[in-house]
């Protein structure tokens, strides 16, 4: 089985990503979000992104660290699909909201069942599927309605990305990975949804073989690259104190 190339730095694992290509990025208020790919990605340079992901999120200000808040910020995004990209804050809009107002970005919203489903559907090469989630509302605007036992329901059609940026909390040489916690909300299913998925690993690599195998979330024939967190860099999580490192994946 072909086995996933490891990098030594996640500039190296992102620096072939060209412009104009889709990319899926999971995380959940912070929980499971690869934030050093992220990162890198937003240093390597590509722009015109097609960004799937649960919610746009806000710009963090800092140069050490981006999300996709910045990417939006920065004018890279041109499409971002998503559950979330209003603030929470009506009298404070979002930088998302903006550059959608303004014709500079383009936004597609997902129900957040929806968008899971599509993902999942992309993944396991379904390509499209009925859902009664959004009938009666603007999203069953342009999309086909049929009606099950007199109830309707509209046609998602799935999604599948060139990339995925995914975090880990264990994976082993073959690609086979383990999430912890909260971190297993979109990691799992946009592994398998990309044709090129990359991995951030928390734990050290293991040989293949050493992970127990009913403990696998994510098998390693949907993994493309690994690359290790670096323990003393900023998202490594050390669980004894988790003091003075941003808890990325916790």
């Amino acid at each position: 089985m072909r086995q996933p190339t490891i990098y030594d730095s996640m500039a190296e694992a992102v620096a072939d990503i060209p412009d104009d290509v889709s990319l899926m990025l999971p995380g959940f208020g912070g929980a499971g979000s690869p934030l050093n790919l992220i990162t890198a990605l937003f240093h390597q340079g590509a722009t015109g992104l097609t960004c799937i992901a649960n919610g746009i999120g806000f710009a963090t200000g800092r140069d050490d660290v981006r999300a996709l808040g910045d990417f939006v910020e920065a004018g890279r995004v041109k499409k971002a699909i998503a559950s979330f990209t209003a603030s929470t804050r009506p009298s404070q809009p979002g930088i998302a909201e903006v550059k959608v107002r303004d014709g500079t970005m383009e936004a597609e919203l997902a129900p957040q069942g929806t968008l899971a489903e599509r993902i999942r559907a992309g993944g396991s090469g379904i390509p499209a599927f009925y859902t009664p989630t959004g009938a009666g509302t603007r999203i069953a605007e342009g999309k086909d309605v049929r009606s099950f036992d007199g109830r309707d329901y509209l046609l998602e059609t799935a999604l599948f990305a060139d990339y995925a940026f995914i975090r880990a909390w264990k994976a082993d040489t073959a690609g086979n990975l383990i999430y912890r916690r909260a971190a297993r909300n979109y990691n799992p299913i946009m592994s398998m949804a990309a044709t090129c998925t990359i991995v951030e690993v928390e734990e050290p690599i293991v040989p293949a073989g050493e992970l127990d195998p009913d403990h696998i979330h994510t098998p390693g024939v949907y993994i493309d690259r690994l690359v290790q967190i670096p323990q003393d860099g900023l998202f490594w999580v050390d669980r004894r104190t988790l003091r003075g490192q941003p808890a990325g994946g916790r």
